[in-house]
């Protein structure tokens, strides 16, 4: 028996057969959009600001005047700032076989504009090393070499290196005055005995 043709689908069944698969269609892209995951959102935390120091001043080089039992004695050295007296001897050319170690202190801070003096064995001197005693270098001065300063004594020397260590160096006289027991009187007299670098 020889096979049947199909029969030809109607035009109606054809319109309903292609609305079925337009709404899977539309149906299946509601579903993808329904069950889409919600986008991850990232939150970038920035460091929390730190205070930047405040620069600091780098001191720049001292000359000193290097005179005595050096072996280039009335010489000026150019050395950087916090050199000991020992670096200046040095750079004078060292000491001589006849100098008196005794009365120099090699580990004396310099400053701008000291002088050095090393003595001959036998000699007396009135020149200290390594400043000659005029000036007293306020922020590094010792308590002995405080109380060379008139109206300075023990008590009011320890007053001034506690002052110092606690709230940073004096920058001129007038901070002076923030010390217990140093007023308007004293700081006059010190105006010209002090320094300040």
């Amino acid at each position: 028996m020889a096979d049947s043709p199909l029969p030809e689908p109607s035009p109606r069944s054809t319109l309903l057969l292609f609305m079925v698969v337009i709404a899977a269609m539309i149906g299946g892209a509601i579903l993808l959009l329904a069950t889409r995951p919600q986008p991850v959102q990232i939150t970038v935390y920035p460091p929390v600001p730190t205070g930047t120091p405040e620069p600091t001043v780098t001191p720049g080089p001292i000359t000193v005047y290097v005179t005595g039992a050096v072996n280039a004695p009335n010489t000026l050295v150019t050395l950087a700032a916090g050199s000991r007296v020992e670096q200046a001897i040095e750079e004078a050319g060292g000491l001589t076989a006849d100098a008196d170690l005794e009365k120099v202190n090699l580990a004396g801070i310099l400053h701008d504009g000291d002088q050095v003096y090393v003595p001959e064995i036998g000699t007396e001197t009135t020149i200290a090393t390594p400043s000659g005693g005029v000036i007293v270098h306020i922020n590094t001065a010792t308590a002995e070499e405080l109380m060379t300063l008139p109206g300075v004594g023990p008590a009011t020397a320890e007053r001034i290196i506690a002052y110092r260590e606690a709230n940073g160096p004096f920058p001129d006289l007038t901070a002076l005055d923030a010390v217990s027991g140093v007023g308007p009187a004293m700081l006059e007299q010190l105006d010209g005995l002090v320094a300040f670098d």
